[in-house]
């Protein structure tokens, strides 16, 4: 498979070849996919609500009115969940959300998702991602040259410099992501994605280890 290479200016740069080996245009790895995204989205769970039990609420011990010949109802505690200001029955407690996936189901689930977005066409490769300054407009204005503008895109780099941290993080619908730190969630999630020459070679590496 070749790629065509841009600048960040829009300017043809020549191409990319991608070996057809580590590609996968079957429906291998699909479940794999739906199993990540599942467990990413499971451990971005904070799992910290909490409601409190009888033992937790403030009050005292005190019986609030004596068992019998009262005409009520009988009464023990002051923290009851019939009371207002008692305990919640059945309510949420803090738990721990995540789970782990064995390593080869996720690097064949990254396989899968890259596999699928490259051959649809919507990963853009650039030789270089070294920005002048750290003024969003001439981020933005690359975004523009590759028509990229109003539309979820993945930034994915090889290394994150000062200048390209500073210019993207007000830019809305940008993400961008170190080669060796992008995770299924992120490739699929995004319209288009612009991946470094550099970048593209280090994500090939390693999925072609799975």
């Amino acid at each position: 498979m070749k790629l065509p290479v841009m600048s960040w200016d829009g300017t043809p740069r020549g191409e990319a070849e991608i070996g057809e080996e580590w590609i996968i245009r079957n429906h291998k790895g699909t479940q794999a996919v739906h199993d990540v995204v599942v467990g990413l989205q499971a451990n971005a769970r904070l799992g910290t609500v909490k409601t409190k039990q009888m033992g937790e609420v403030a009050g005292s011990g005190k019986k609030p009115w004596r068992q019998k010949h009262t005409g009520r109802a009988r009464a023990g505690s002051f923290q009851s969940p019939l009371w207002r200001g008692g305990a919640v029955v059945f309510g949420p407690r803090p738990r721990d959300y995540s789970h782990k996936l064995p390593r080869k189901v996720r690097m064949l689930a990254f396989r899968k998702a890259l596999s699928d977005r490259l051959t649809a066409g919507d990963v853009i490769v650039v030789d270089g991602l070294k920005l002048a300054s750290h003024k969003t407009r001439e981020f933005v204005s690359g975004l523009a040259k590759l028509g990229l503008q109003d539309q979820r895109t993945l930034v994915v780099t090889e290394a994150m410099d000062k200048n390209l941290k500073l210019a993207t993080r007000n830019v809305p619908g940008v993400r961008v992501e170190l080669a060796s730190a992008v995770n299924v969630l992120e490739v699929l999630a995004a319209d288009k994605i612009v991946a470094t020459t550099g970048a593209l070679e280090q994500m090939i590496a390693r999925v072609s280890r799975s």
